[in-house]
């Protein structure tokens, strides 16, 4: 592993951080169906590694080995060349040979690639940095000339071929190691499926790691040699996937100090998992592999600081559980399961929050995502996590009693807003930071193809400091004036909730607990920066209404904009889009 900070983001960043990024997000699918080109799918690594072999994980991956192609395809042809002495040659190629090398077409031998027999200064030699370190690969040719790639997610990755397409099988093959899924729908999971042909002529399996009910689900309707071949390597299966089983909450008898109970998933990345809520079944009969109602995973932890909250949440649950057992509200109900992960740089410390489908808790049959924002809280409060990446499914156009266990912004602001208050009742600063105007929104939408999405990372003697946010993360800039208020609750339209009392019991009780323990701190909090302020809210699974009109990511992106003018909780919404990547 390399000194931290040795693999930087792109040239343009380094004025806007205060120290390196720690992280990297690339988005390969961004959407949530109905299209199956672009749906859930995306690439996590620590900048640390320098994209030595099996250094990035995968969260989710229904869209994956065609989104790294198309990027590679994009990005390719600006490539410089390596050869086996280092010098980088810079590839100017003119858009035929470009499309002859992105299809694969010419010479295998370097001695008459096209990149080698250009004249008249297409390529220029360039002399290797003193400080460059060598390359971490074994090359399978030596004789090879390497393509750096400049441009793009990418950006600094050696690749050995030269076509997207074989590239892309290297990437798959010796640079991801480990496929972290969320839940086992197909959204999530098809392009892993089906790129599993790819992943022979390697030298280790790759690595399932989710919770038991999702690597369950997998084995009995994926790999069960009916709908996929048996590729794991249980139950006499062809061994090019291994399984590897999370506990909830994290393991208490891994890691130590801020890293204890997480594990390490894939070089230089740690993972703590946690189950949430994703709709609920409405047959009369136990959902195969959901647990909602009959407790945690085997090996689940409970977090000292979610006690309070969890408590609250379980006598909730308790009555509810009651009331279907005696038949008031439906019989043998369960919950889908799905999952939140925490993603944290063995070296830097600093994490990513990741989450797999979900529901609000104020409409779940079993709310459990109180207990992910209060794990999240003091992560936030110290300057450690500093992205969220979470589904909004749909516009607040869409019904709640049609949301099918996803989210829309009236729902996502309210859970933001109980993790405001969780930030608010730990205290986010020592002490009040001098007065800041709060920034206008920029109505800018989303991310362009290839674009980079930054966060102002805090050194460690400022963590604990508010910072400045806005919708505009790559030129936001903190500017003087007043301070910002308290988090205040945010007015939206419930008519189209169920009238199903007990359904709201559970979510009751949070915000109860939520309010009693931000009381302490009230007077505090009114001179305090918004909770949220320097959090980069990135927005996934956005289902496409395949309509004319503005594209359903603008309408959601709108609506959170309306909802934080009210709300200031501080945070900068993101749509993503598929080839854009999020530094953090």
């Amino acid at each position: 592993m390399q000194e931290h900070g040795s693999d930087p983001a792109p040239a343009e960043a380094q004025g806007y951080f205060a120290s390196p990024p720690a992280l990297q997000v690339i988005v390969l699918g961004s959407g949530g169906g109905p299209s199956e080109d672009n749906v859930t799918g995306l690439l996590v690594r620590s900048t640390a590694t320098q994209w030595t072999k099996g250094s990035v994980l995968a969260v989710d991956a229904g869209t994956h080995l065609a989104a790294i192609i198309k990027i590679l395809e994009e990005h390719l042809p600006r490539a410089t060349l390596k050869d086996s002495s280092d010098t980088l040659r810079t590839i100017t190629e003119t858009p035929k040979r470009a499309a002859a090398s992105l299809l694969g077409i010419g010479a295998a031998s370097p001695a008459v690639s096209p990149y080698t027999s250009l004249s008249g200064g297409y390529f220029t030699a360039l002399e290797p940095k003193a400080t460059r370190a060598a390359s971490p690969f074994p090359r399978p040719d030596s004789s090879k000339l390497w393509r750096v790639l400049t441009t793009g997610p990418f950006t600094n990755l050696e690749l050995p071929y030269e076509s997207a397409r074989a590239n892309a099988a290297y990437v798959l093959r010796s640079i991801i190691s480990t496929y972290l899924i969320t839940h086992p729908h197909l959204d999530h999971l098809s392009g892993f499926a089906v790129n599993t042909a790819s992943f022979q002529h390697t030298s280790r399996p790759k690595t399932i790691a989710a919770l038991p009910s999702t690597i369950d689900a997998i084995k009995t309707h994926i790999f069960n040699n009916v709908i996929w071949p048996n590729l794991s390597d249980e139950e006499g299966g062809v061994g090019l996937a291994s399984y590897m089983r999370l506990a909830e909450g994290g393991n208490v008898a891994l890691g130590e100090g801020d890293g204890k109970g997480y594990i390490e998933v894939c070089e230089g990345l740690g993972v703590k998992s946690w189950k949430v809520s994703h709709g609920h079944c409405m047959k009369k009969h136990s959902h195969r592999g959901s647990s909602a109602l009959s407790g945690p995973e085997p090996g689940f932890q409970q977090s000292p600081l979610g006690t309070r909250l969890t408590e609250s949440t379980s006598a909730a649950l308790g009555r509810r559980s009651h009331t279907l057992a005696n038949g008031h509200a439906a019989d043998n109900a369960c919950v889908y399961d799905s999952s939140a992960f925490f993603i944290r740089c063995d070296v830097t410390g600093s994490e990513v929050l990741i989450f797999g489908d979900v529901e609000p808790d104020s409409l779940s049959l079993s709310p459990r995502t109180a207990r992910v924002w209060a794990d999240a809280a003091p992560k936030i409060a110290s300057g450690l996590l500093r992205g969220v990446v979470i589904e909004c499914s749909y516009d607040d156009s869409q019904s709640d009693d049609t949301l099918f266990g996803h989210l829309a912004p009236r729902h996502l602001i309210a859970e933001l807003q109980v993790l405001a208050r969780l930030v608010h009742a730990l205290g986010r600063s020592d002490a009040p930071p001098s007065p800041r105007k709060r920034r206008r929104p920029s109505p800018a939408f989303g991310l362009r193809a290839g674009s980079e999405v930054r966060t102002r990372r805090a050194r460690p003697s400022q963590r604990r400091r508010g910072r400045q946010s806005s919708a505009s993360p790559s030129t936001a800039r903190p500017s003087e004036g007043e301070a910002a208020p308290p988090v205040p609750s945010v007015n939206v339209d419930r008519s189209s909730a169920p009238s199903d009392e007990p359904v709201r019991e559970a979510s009751e009780a949070v915000w109860e607990s939520v309010s009693a323990a931000s009381s302490s701190v009230a007077s505090r909090a009114t001179a305090a920066p918004p909770a949220l302020q320097g959090l980069q809210v990135v927005i996934i699974h956005m289902k496409d209404t395949l309509k004319d009109g503005p594209h359903v990511g603008e309408r959601i992106l709108a609506q959170l904009l309306e909802y934080e003018k009210e709300a200031q909780l501080g945070c900068t919404f993101v749509i993503s889009r598929s080839g854009t990547s999020i530094w953090l």
